[in-house]
């Protein structure tokens, strides 16, 4: 670049809204505008995790409405019609109303969103790249991303391999069995659990509907919602999602090694989901569990991993399938910084 150029666009640096920089090359110095990112929702729980993934980056410019304007409608309209990408980190209706203060004309502005709203809706794509080479060109490609939910990442992310291996028919009934940190309930059960006033444990969704239900038979495949039992403990952060399976509901020919290689290969190249070894013959290694019997769910804390079981018993024809991750992590923000980096063109694990 001629040195009269690079003057020219230091000199308008400061009239834009984005940084401009300088980034040093084997061919010389070349200069970027800085891809622009604000979280609306930010004092949240999903919202300021995001926060503190994107920190300490240096290739994005974190837009910030000063603390007495960030109910104002108006203020986050600017900042959202400005941004390169907007996070959602909302209520579902709030998150509605924001995606309608999107200008008509802005074909630019990527849209990713935390909250149930959009999950199921066929004009946004579902936010989870490794369901397929196809889901991740998708978000790529996207200017609106429906962040998954916790619940379903683990559940989806077991069955759809299978699901689309033949090996867990359509429509199958299945459970769902899972663990989650009390942080998933957000601030107000957070503070109950700090201030001590918890249950230890505490299942809900006793009436057998819950918002992640549609998102479960959507993308995991088999097209029938579960039933369901969430269930909240006195951890802060993590989560174990468990589906068991008689072998009499799957494909003929079903075995544990199966179903594990199945899911080996469908994630053989992901940087983020990883395939523990199976657990079979009365779980004879133990060193999946802790003390040799107990499956943490808050290993993954603060991180944005995905683990998969496969705990199989071939003679008496049953497999527990089990996922591990970290609520907020993959579960939440996490995921939106991934998405984030796969819709900007950034390197799908930075900051993670």
């Amino acid at each position: 670049m001629r040195l009269s150029t690079v003057a020219f666009l230091l000199a308008i640096a400061p009239t834009t809204s984005a940084f401009v920089v300088v980034s040093k090359t084997s061919s010389g110095s070349r200069l970027f505008a800085l891809k622009k990112v604000f979280i609306d929702g930010e004092a949240g729980t999903t919202g300021l995790q995001v926060r503190d993934r994107l920190a300490n980056r240096d290739d994005i410019e974190i837009m910030q409405i000063p603390d007495d304007l960030r109910k104002d409608d108006a203020t986050r309209k600017k900042f959202i019609n400005e941004a390169d990408a907007v996070i959602l980190c909302l209520p579902d209706e709030a998150s509605i109303e924001a995606t309608s203060w999107v200008e008509v004309d802005n074909d630019r502005t990527v849209l990713i969103d935390a909250s149930t709203a959009y999950r199921v809706d066929d004009t946004w794509d579902y936010g989870f790249p490794e369901l397929s080479n196809e889901q991740r060109d998708a978000i790529k490609k996207s200017k609106r991303i429906s962040n998954p939910g916790c619940y379903p990442t683990g559940f989806i992310g077991l069955t759809k391999p299978l699901v689309d291996a033949g090996i867990i028919p359509v429509d199958t009934p299945v459970t769902v069995n899972a663990i989650s940190g009390y942080s998933g309930g957000g601030k107000q059960l957070m503070a109950i659990h700090e201030a001590g006033e918890a249950e230890p444990w505490g299942a809900y969704a006793f009436d057998l509907n819950h918002k992640h239900l549609p998102e479960m038979g959507k993308y995991s495949g088999i097209g029938k919602s579960p039933i369901f039992q969430p269930q909240v403990g006195s951890f802060a952060q993590g989560m174990v999602v468990s589906v068991p399976l008689h072998y009499a509901w799957l494909a003929a020919g079903t075995t544990g090694e199966k179903m594990h290689s199945v899911l080996s290969k469908h994630y053989e190249n992901s940087s983020f989901v990883e395939v523990m070894p199976l657990g079979a013959d009365g779980c004879k290694n133990a060193d999946l569990l802790e003390r040799g019997a107990f499956l943490r769910p808050d290993t993954l804390a603060d991180t944005n991993k995905l683990q998969l079981f496969v705990f199989a018993d071939d003679e008496e024809g049953k497999v527990l399938l089990c996922a591990r991750l970290d609520n907020l992590g993959k579960g939440a923000s996490g995921a939106a910084v991934q998405n984030m980096n796969i819709a900007l063109g950034f390197e799908e694990t930075t900051g993670l």
